[in-house]
């Protein structure tokens, strides 16, 4: 048979990664063993879980675990697993152009930070780990051979843009890493060195479910009887000797399935980060073991920043599945609705169908059932919390939470309660609907609210200014998501949601006479702005300002509409009520013109800017800037006439 052996170029984004990745862990070079050990242990998950159903796989190789060996001489240390290994097209295919899809997004995500260097748990969250072995090593050589393959691949490179590919002989299977380590220079650490390597596995890989075994050189003492003695009985030369065996450097501790009791808080923290590759603490963890008719162990653990990576496609959820403490998949979502997405965990549900497929599962009653108590036992978690511990959780994961108020009907009243909002009255800081309603004016039947971009846009809405002088609390919402959850609440603690920005308020009667007075410059200015406004009205919302543009119940706001623009949705701009201040002296000044001469061909001026000031006072853009601009400039030379400059001289253009 014919020695297969193929040269090949990395892709372009594998070859910018591998340089950010070497130029910019060196202060974490240490990553890299973390990594392999990580892909080792994930390697033998995979084989195990396929013994399940096919026993014969594992051969008489049933003894699973991880070796580390280390040559000082040699400068070598080699991670090696007896796991699923891979065929010479799945090397091809996995490690030359190892997640390309994840490269992509690990770029993107280091753009998005504007830094030069990176996170060491950026590495594990996009599978590009396997790059971070060229930190430390010149040269990094994987065999690898598939269960039940016949042939072994070797895979080779120097991380300078190629790396070749062949077939090769191995024994057993599984994959081994073998790294050619640089010389460690001033203060760095030694990898080939015993102590070190200790060091690095019980910081990172301490919780790996197999053992991490290393042979060690240890003295041991001689027996009695091989010890040379003096007349008097004195040992006379060696009383040791040097011996190599096997040690485990990890505890191997199934946390999820001790008691409170027996789990120390850096036990649980050690283990978040070993699960989530997030070096960060978790904000907090709910430990559980439910008995009954559905039995189950669970660690959940609350992030106490939002993963990078959260809105990248590529990006798993964090619930680990196992049954019986065997792994069945590292991406469970059937566990956890998405509005909990961001939870990491662990699941050891003993009674679960090995043989589930990822459609079954989400019909499998027993999922359900976990899914139900873990959601009920979460929610339970948050309103338990103290202020300060909520603020935190909430400043991260408040948009995501939202997620459950259009997608969660059953647990919609407690997604509701959580939800926190600035106001016009709370001073910047977050309330939550509950404490809005306690503070409701007498007779309040409605809770007003107003979106937009942020509260310090919202706060001088115009919009506001009739609700602000009856002393009227106004909610903002500023996450995209907040359109659709008064959409589907309209109601909360029996309080209707009533937009700012839309409809009659109701706050007071307008008076009918003065209103009536303006109805026909009211009907001109309607037709003139036919293509843009649906009707002219005195307004029940202003107070201060001139004009607002506001909409029907029902209407999108302009908020929804931007956000919808900004995704590249085709949106038709909606046509909306211009709302004028008839007491304001401009609009009253205006509407006389009006009467006096109604064919004055300033009144198209002043109606195009009556609108533009509206839309410009709720942060809109005018369509002509130019034709504006024109405007007020002959407004403001009109204004300043000779009289009004008499002390000074006039102006000579």
């Amino acid at each position: 048979m014919e020695h297969k052996k193929e040269t090949h170029q990395f892709k372009a984004e594998v070859q910018k990664v591998l340089k950010l990745i070497i130029n910019s862990l060196y202060s974490h070079p240490e990553i890299f063993l973390r990594e392999l050990v990580s892909n080792a242990s994930d390697a033998i998950d995979k084989v195990r879980f396929r013994s399940q159903t096919d026993p014969g796989i594992l051969g008489k190789d049933t003894e699973f675990r991880i070796r580390i060996a280390a040559d000082r001489k040699k400068r070598t240390i080699t991670v090696e697993d007896n796991g699923i290994g891979m065929t010479y097209d799945e090397v091809v295919e996995n490690v030359g152009t190892i997640a390309q899809s994840g490269s992509r997004a690990f770029l993107e995500a280091i753009e998005a930070m504007k830094k030069d260097t990176i996170a060491p748990e950026l590495i594990g969250q996009f599978g590009v780990g396997f790059y971070s072995s060229f930190i430390v090593a010149d040269k990094v050589t994987l065999v690898t051979k598939a269960a039940g393959a016949k042939t072994a691949t070797k895979w080779e490179s120097t991380g300078d843009g190629t790396y070749t590919i062949e077939e090769t002989a191995k024994k057993g299977r599984g994959t081994s890493v073998t790294l050619a380590l640089r010389e460690p220079g001033d203060g760095e650490a030694d990898y080939t060195d015993e102590w070190t390597i200790r060091d690095v596995v019980k910081r990172h890989s301490d919780f790996v479910s197999y053992p991490i075994v290393m042979e060690v050189e240890r003295d041991e003492p001689l027996a009695d009887v091989e010890i040379l003695k003096d007349a008097d009985g004195k040992p006379i030369g060696e009383t040791t000797r040097k011996v190599r065996r096997d040690e485990t450097l990890n505890s191997m501790k199934a946390i999820w399935a001790k008691t409170k009791s027996e789990v120390t808080e850096e036990e649980y923290t050690e283990f978040y980060k070993h699960i989530s590759h997030d070096w960060n603490e978790p904000l907090t963890h709910l430990h559980i073991r439910f008995e009954g008719t559905t039995e189950y162990n669970a660690l959940l653990y609350i992030p106490s920043k939002l993963p990078l990576d959260f809105t990248m496609r590529e990006r798993k959820h964090g619930i680990h599945l196992y049954c019986r403490r065997v792994f069945i998949m590292d991406d469970c979502k059937e566990l956890m609705p998405e509005y909990f997405s961001f939870v990491q965990g662990v699941v050891d549900a003993p009674d679960l169908n090995l043989n589930i497929s990822r459609e079954i599962l989400q019909q499998d009653s027993l999922v359900r059932n976990i899914r139900k108590n873990l959601v009920k036992r979460l929610f339970d978690l948050l309103e338990g919390m103290d202020k300060e511990k909520y603020d935190t959780f909430y400043a991260e994961f408040g948009p995501i939470l939202k997620i459950g108020i259009p997608t969660d009907h059953e647990n919609r009243d407690r997604i509701a309660k959580l939800l926190r909002y600035q106001t016009t009255g709370s001073d910047g800081a977050y309330v939550s609907l509950l404490e809005y309603t306690a503070r409701m004016q007498e007779g309040q039947e409605a809770i007003y609210y107003i979106t937009g971009e942020n509260a310090a846009t919202l706060v001088n809405s115009p919009h506001l200014e009739r609700l602000k002088e009856k002393g009227i609390e106004v909610v903002f919402m500023t996450d995209p998501v907040d359109e659709f959850v008064v959409q589907v609440l309209r109601t909360f603690e029996g309080k209707r949601f009533v937009s700012a920005e839309k409809g009659d308020l109701d706050l007071g009667k307008v008076d009918e006479k003065k209103k009536h007075g303006f109805d026909g410059f009211f009907a001109f200015m309607k037709e003139e702005l036919k293509d843009r406004v649906k009707d002219v009205k005195a307004s029940t919302h202003l107070k201060d300002s001139l004009a607002c543009l506001s909409g029907e119940t029902y209407d999108m706001s302009p908020y929804l509409e931007k956000i919808l623009k900004a995704t590249g949705q085709k949106v038709e701009p909606a046509r909306r009520v211009l709302e004028l201040n008839i007491d304001h002296p401009a609009v009253s000044n205006i509407r006389h013109l009006f009467e006096k001469d109604r064919d004055d061909p300033a009144l198209k001026d002043y109606a195009g800017l009556l609108y533009d000031l509206a839309l410009i006072a709720e942060g809109g853009k005018v369509d002509d800037p130019a034709r504006f601009s024109r405007i007020i400039g002959s407004l403001m030379a009109e204004a300043i006439t000779v009289e009004e400059l008499a002390t000074g001289g006039a102006i000579e253009v």
